[in-house]
């Protein structure tokens, strides 16, 4: 028996239009046959590379008001509850994405994220602070989530983030959410997720 093709979803937990695409990418995926890979990594190295010292939301405050608007329309066609910018923006994401290198081993990614990205572009919770990140692992089911808040400070995990970042970099991941299918074809945006798919499919 043939296994499903896959498609890596590249994200940073800070992300505005990668929440928009956590909260989808499984049931699609589904639809498609196609399995997810989650793949949490920092944008903030990514647009230091490019000359950004933050969002590039923030660096063009015309392009970062059509943003909120964008997706406060998003969410409400797609029935999610109504968006709240945390601030400040970007919200401080490494604690996060290294929990979501802990929830991804674990198989509590797809969970744990669609908690995380509500809390965040949602509730207007701090997804820096333990205990929003422990109140998410506790919601995706996650047995010891005490042993994963301390697994994040611990030097080993901090390195693979920065792997997993500087892997992001080489791939050329310039932005979040990125899609790469088996084939190594990279799809930029949420609107890109059933491209995508469909090119995954098709490899």
């Amino acid at each position: 028996m043939s296994r499903p093709p896959t498609l890596q979803f590249w994200f940073d937990p800070a992300s505005t239009y990668a929440y928009l695409s956590a909260m989808r990418i499984e049931e699609e995926a589904a639809r498609h046959g196609v399995s997810v890979i989650w793949c949490p990594f920092l944008l903030g190295p990514i647009f230091r590379a490019q000359g950004w010292e933050t969002s590039p939301f923030n660096v063009y405050p015309a392009k970062g008001r059509y943003m909120v608007r964008d997706i406060e329309r998003l969410a409400a066609s797609r029935g999610l509850p109504p968006f709240r910018l945390p601030d400040p923006f970007p919200a401080n994401s490494v604690r996060a994405a290294r929990t979501a290198l802990m929830a991804a081993e674990r198989g509590l990614a797809p969970d744990f994220m669609c908690r995380l990205f509500t809390a965040a572009f949602a509730e207007g919770r701090d997804i820096a602070l333990p205990e929003t990140l422990r109140d998410c692992l506790v919601a995706a089911g996650a047995p010891n989530p005490d042993e994963i808040l301390a697994a994040i400070g611990e030097t080993s995990t901090k390195e693979r983030l920065r792997l997993e970042t500087e892997r992001a970099a080489t791939l050329g991941i310039f932005g979040a959410p990125t899609f790469i299918t088996p084939d190594g074809e990279l799809f930029w945006g949420d609107d890109r997720l059933s491209a995508a798919l469909e090119w995954a499919c098709e490899t």
